[in-house]
């Protein structure tokens, strides 16, 4: 019997051989720990099975329900795009653009009107510090600016790669974090100046504060969550996920009053993965969709909201801080797998292009991601979902 060294995604129903994963993904060293163990075909033939059988039985979840797209905006615009954020008091929606016409597009948060630009500003990710009106771009150097007059104010030199963004309300602090050392950069929001780095242990994704001093990081290349005292700037502990399988991470969001974590997972299938944030106990796990990226917990609806780069929200309502359940899939546009939650009104913003067809010389996508054709000029949109 042959035996090969494999990934399977079940989503996609490929199995990665070894040899063509590492031309698939963008940093092979990155996986190799993950295909060091040499499996036997018929084994992944039937772990195939059993997976695709699982995801099936996950397709039953609802579809119908209370959320739906209020609105769509053709904002046009070129470059790429990764982070959404919101001024919730400012009432202001940040769009950044990245591309040799990168800029920071700005937007009313409430009609999705136009509400200014910076120019230059080519970034990954904004955030904006409601009291001092301070708002950061994750160019190098950082880029600091005004939100009521959209003006930079300064550059602040960092090392490594910025790229995730989080305002943090406990100290008035914004976290930079990169795939590169040192894995956190903390600025002083008010004054502009590095606080400090940390060490997480690993290659950060989404952050998110309890408000009261700790902040949570999801590591995507060590399949667990580092607990930062955002005080002193240091790593307490890691929450390991490592039995659950999981890999690829990707967002994280908390419900900071009950102590839940709703850590986001590519591989080797889409799945959430929900933590008792003070023990690290693992409550359960419940499937989501392929290329979640950012994610927010609305603790007005006691819901998980996730969105997908296949066109979906998830909605996971907490029934309880050990019953969860699918509330609703909401199919939205292909690619949209960022948003952001508008804390005041509970609606929730992303952002897609349309795409032309896939070519047919078009490489495998990574594995955890989706296959998606070349985007149509103009046609960069923004959406607003709410209930009905």
């Amino acid at each position: 019997m042959d035996c090969f060294r494999f990934a399977y995604d079940p989503v996609l129903n490929v199995v990665y051989i070894r040899s063509q994963l590492g031309a698939q993904i963008e940093n092979p060293d990155r996986w190799r720990k993950y295909f060091m163990r040499p499996f036997c075909l018929a084994v992944v033939i039937a772990a195939g099975i059993a997976m695709s059988a699982s995801i099936g039985l996950a397709q039953h979840d609802p579809t119908a329900g209370p959320y739906k797209v209020l609105k769509t905006v053709k904002a046009g615009g070129e470059g790429g795009f990764d982070y959404i954020s919101a001024d919730v008091e400012g009432r202001r929606l940040y769009v950044p653009r990245n591309g040799p016409m990168g800029q920071l597009m700005v937007f009313n948060l409430d009609t999705l009107e136009p509400a200014g630009s910076i120019a230059g500003v080519k970034s990954g990710g904004a955030a904006v510090d409601p009291k001092s009106h301070h708002g950061f771009s994750t160019t190098k150097p950082i880029t600091m600016w005004d939100s009521k007059t959209l003006q930079v104010i300064k550059t602040i030199d960092v090392d490594g790669q910025p790229d995730g963004i989080m305002f943090d309300p406990f100290n008035e602090r914004v976290w930079v974090l990169s795939h590169m050392p040192p894995y956190a950069t903390v600025i002083d929001a008010k004054e502009g100046s590095v606080a400090g780095t940390i060490d997480l242990g690993g290659q950060p994704e989404q952050a998110a504060s309890d408000g009261k001093g700790t902040v949570y990081v999801n590591i995507l290349d060590k399949s667990n969550i580092a607990v930062v005292d955002a005080k002193n700037l240091t790593v307490t502990k890691h929450l390991d996920l490592s039995s659950k399988g999981v890999m690829a991470g990707s967002g994280l969001s908390l419900d900071a009053k009950n102590h839940v974590l709703f850590s986001y997972w590519r591989l080797p299938s889409p799945v959430v993965v929900i933590v008792n944030a003070e023990n690290g106990n693992i409550i359960t796990s419940i499937p989501t969709a392929v290329n979640v990226d950012t994610v927010a917990f609305n603790p007005a609806t006691m819901e998980a909201i996730s969105t997908a780069g296949a066109g979906s929200i998830v909605f996971v309502k907490e029934n309880s801080p050990t019953s969860f359940e699918v509330e609703q899939r909401l199919q939205t546009m292909a690619g949209a797998r960022n948003m952001v939650l508008d804390t005041k009104t509970n609606h929730v913003l992303s952002m897609a292009f349309e795409y032309g067809p896939l070519p047919a010389d078009a490489p495998p996508p990574v594995p955890g991601r989706m296959a998606l054709g070349p985007p149509l000029p103009g046609s960069f949109t923004l959406l607003m979902v709410g209930k009905q």
